[in-house]
């Protein structure tokens, strides 16, 4: 088991970057902190996926290319996902930026308790 970890090496980091980024969610008040781990979690899972499709000694999907071939599913998938999570990126940020306007802060006690003063 430890030979397995030792030589998968990105699969560790890859949950490392999703623990790191599921604790700035849950631990920081700060919403700015909260849209980082939301992109270091996303990272994580990029890391993941890409990682898990690797195949030892293939090669493209070419017709000419000798077999094991490599799937391009996974990294279109990815690629796909990357354009989404900076889209969810700039929109989480306009938010923010119109959260700030309104209630001058942005943490999310300080928020909570102008909002119950309304």
């Amino acid at each position: 088991m430890i030979d397995l970890l030792a030589s998968r090496g990105y699969f560790l980091v890859a949950f490392l970057l999703m623990g790191v980024g599921t604790y700035m969610l849950i631990g920081s008040p700060n919403l700015i902190k909260k849209v980082i781990g939301m992109n270091v979690f996303q990272t994580g899972i990029f890391l993941f996926f890409i990682t898990s499709a690797f195949v030892e000694g293939a090669s493209p999907p070419l017709l000419s290319a000798p077999a094991p071939y490599v799937s391009p599913l996974p990294h279109v998938l990815i690629l796909t996902a990357i354009v989404v999570g900076v889209s969810l990126t700039a929109v989480a940020l306009g938010l923010i930026v119109r959260i700030y306007d309104e209630y001058g802060s942005l943490r999310e006690g300080e928020i909570r308790e102008v909002a119950a003063d309304e």
